[in-house]
């Protein structure tokens, strides 16, 4: 109990240190949020609340998670009936310690990406600032990370490139879950030359090799496909590009999962039953098969994410992906590469973020998998 009531209090307690803070001009964020408010920088300003506003809603959960993990009455006991779905599953995943490492890992990268804006205006320093006298600083001396060949501050470009990486790969893993899901659907559902035909295509694409396809689909040139030619060179329109060139190679497994699972829904009793009453093969499936397979297409979007920001740093490094000045820790490894003997660091810390992101996300994916697996209802 004690845990638990620690926890509620925080957020209670953080939100009034920001008010405490705003009222007497004390040193903190709600200073900070009132002087971007004053300076009529809105843009940050709603950063820092909506960070301010995850802070407390992250110890508003863990304060729920603590007080289902820690209370004993939560426990199981013989006789007693079987938990409800959610606190089985929560039970579960917080079992699975690598994955909740995992999704403490994810959560801190995308609060530091997230925070940015606020972390630039605290140290007073700007993430694209040249300073050709302050070339390869080390750590220290107000760059925490060093600056890079052009005098910039790295931790500055890693939390910005973080942003890009990061939406980049949440987008596109997403997109691919979409398409995964309505060829899966239509493929499981109607059967037949339809199955065949989307199957097919579903196996010719796993056919083909990812890097090349992607090289050659990234390189489209989008005027030719009669984008204009101001729309085809901004930054909107890149960052969409990469997004629908990963997802175009990415829906395979989750397409392959939704058939499986609509096939073994499409045989049940209350199904049949729709089916007989006249109810349409569109409401079957998205009303009786999709409930059923979430879980699955749940699993392989977390575990599929971190390939794709893979996949997505690949593209930037070689110079197909997500272009300067558009920061993404595939570009910065890039960068880095023609500086990597006199500069190592250049390199390794945006390759420490994608491996770290990728591994988190592996786990956080296995976690869900056991959590989610129907085999263990007896747990």
């Amino acid at each position: 109990p004690l845990v638990t009531v620690i926890a509620l209090d925080f957020g209670t307690l953080f939100s009034g240190a920001l008010i405490t803070e705003t009222m007497f001009g004390w040193l903190g964020m709600g200073k900070l949020i009132y002087d971007l408010i004053l300076g009529n920088d809105f843009n940050t300003a709603l950063v820092a609340l909506l960070f301010a506003t995850g802070v407390v809603l992250v110890a508003n959960v863990l304060a729920d998670i603590a007080y289902a993990a820690l209370d004993p009455h939560q426990l199981p006991r013989a006789g007693r009936g079987a938990m409800n779905g959610f606190a089985r599953f929560r039970r579960r995943f917080l079992r699975h310690r690598a994955a909740v490492a995992g999704l403490a890992v994810l959560v801190v990268i995308a609060l530091a990406a997230l925070v940015a804006p606020l972390v630039e205006a605290a140290l007073g320093l700007d993430a694209t600032q040249v300073d050709l006298f302050g070339r390869y600083a080390p750590p220290g001396g107000g760059h925490l990370l060093g600056t890079d060949e052009a005098g910039r501050d790295v931790m500055l470009r890693l939390l910005y490139g973080g942003q890009v990486s990061l939406a980049v790969g949440l987008a596109a893993a997403l997109g691919a879950a979409l398409i995964g899901t309505i060829v899966g659907l239509a493929a499981g559902t109607r059967g037949g030359r339809t199955d065949a035909l989307l199957m097919r295509l579903t196996d010719a694409v796993i056919a083909l090799p990812v890097l090349p396809l992607l090289i050659v689909l990234a390189a489209v040139d989008l005027t030719r496909l009669g984008v204009p030619a101001g729309a085809a060179q901004s930054e909107e329109a890149a960052l969409f590009h990469i997004v629908a060139v990963i997802a175009l190679v990415g829906w395979t497994t989750v397409a392959r999962l939704v058939r499986a699972g609509a096939f073994s829904v499409r045989i049940r009793d209350y199904v049949r039953a729709a089916e007989v009453l006249g109810a349409l093969r569109l409401r079957v499936a998205f009303r009786h098969v999709l409930p059923n397979v979430v879980a699955p297409v749940v699993v392989a979007t977390t575990l599929a994410a971190g390939n794709l920001i893979l996949l997505e740093s690949v593209l930037s490094f070689l110079g197909l992906g997500i272009q300067p000045p558009v920061l993404s820790w595939g570009n910065m490894l890039s960068n880095a590469q023609e500086t990597i003997a006199r500069a190592p660091a250049l390199a390794l810390w945006p390759g420490a973020c994608i491996f770290a992101t990728g591994i988190a996300l592996n786990f956080l994916g296995d976690g869900l998998q056991d959590a989610l697996d129907p085999r263990a209802a007896a747990d």
